[in-house]
């Protein structure tokens, strides 16, 4: 069963849409379907890795199932399981929020 990326803000403009689907299933871990995610949409290639284009830029939000996997589990070693729902995210920067 195909895995499907959500992109979000420039991630998504620049894979030219919001939900991309990628040959990974159930075994693979979050670093295989995003190598498949790049390989197919090599224009996000510049903006998710470091300049050597081995390394993910730190900035870069990975989540599966709404969790972060870079902080809260394996990385992209994590373990892909049937269903999961996989997301992107750049660096988010706030404004000033007015409180009354």
């Amino acid at each position: 069963m195909p895995t499907e990326w959500k992109l979000f803000a420039d991630l998504a403009e620049r894979a030219g849409e919001k939900h991309v689907r990628v040959d990974a299933s159930a075994g693979d871990t979050v670093g295989d379907a995003l190598e498949e995610l790049l390989a197919d949409r090599p224009a996000l290639a510049e903006r998710v890795l470091e300049e050597d284009g081995e390394e993910l830029r730190t900035q870069i939000n990975v989540l599966r199932n709404g969790t972060n996997v870079l902080v809260e589990e394996d990385g992209l070693e994590t373990e892909l399981e049937d269903g999961d729902e996989l997301a992107l995210f750049p660096p988010v920067s706030g404004g000033s929020v007015e409180r009354r």
